[in-house]
């Protein structure tokens, strides 16, 4: 996301960082469901409602990723080059996110610790679970803009569901190769080896589509 330009919206980003550092230690230290909110609005500072002002539920603080990430794949559809298909776009996109090193793409200590924090807890699985059936939900809408329907058809549904399962199955493969290899040139090459295979998938599925 970028940064806010007026100093009010600076603080409130600021304060909104703060928050999440302080939960994100919380989170690591004790495990999400030990947190409370109350422990974190100590944590960082603030008050209770100052939490909830910027965080409507606790899970929101330790996916506080997740916006940036959905306007990351919008903008990479929106902004494209005319001839380059939607499949084709996202999958240049997995490739330079990982160039730029997005913290949400990195394969480290760090990102194990991340994931065991949310297999060790039903309520963020739960929630893992709906943020990515909600980014399927708008990226089928984008898709279906692009070809210029109101709303998304089967082929722009399809093309959704296969471009988040290929994401999907292309984090959890680096995760595991990093686990078993600690190198995190293995687990790139992982992570974006089925990246490549999937938008193969994708482009051959969808074919004769405005997707492919």
């Amino acid at each position: 996301m970028s940064e806010p330009t007026d100093r009010r919206s600076r603080k409130r980003l600021e304060t909104r960082r703060n928050i999440s550092y302080a939960a994100t230690a919380l989170f690591a230290e004790k495990g999400f469901d030990n947190v409370t909110v109350d422990e974190i609005a100590a944590a960082a500072d603030v008050g209770r409602m100052t939490v909830f002002n910027h965080f409507p539920r606790k899970e929101d603080m330790f996916f506080d990723r997740d916006e940036e990430i959905r306007e990351t794949l919008c903008q990479a559809l929106r902004e494209r080059p005319a001839e380059l298909s939607p499949i084709e776009a996202l999958r240049l996109l997995a490739h330079r996110l990982i160039a730029e090193k997005r913290p949400f793409l990195q394969f480290s200590a760090d990102s194990q610790g991340f994931v065991a924090i949310i297999q060790a807890s039903e309520t963020l699985k739960a929630r893992a679970r709906q943020i990515r059936d909600e980014v399927a939900n708008i990226m089928a809408a984008e898709l279906a803009m692009i070809s210029g329907k109101d709303e998304p058809d089967g082929d722009a549904k399809l093309a959704a569901a296969l471009l988040l399962a290929s994401w999907s199955v292309a984090l959890i493969t680096a995760h595991e190769v990093f686990r078993s290899s600690v190198d995190e040139k293995l687990a790139i090459q992982a992570f974006l080896a089925v990246i490549d295979k999937g938008a193969a998938g994708q482009k051959a599925a969808l074919a004769g589509t405005a997707y492919a």
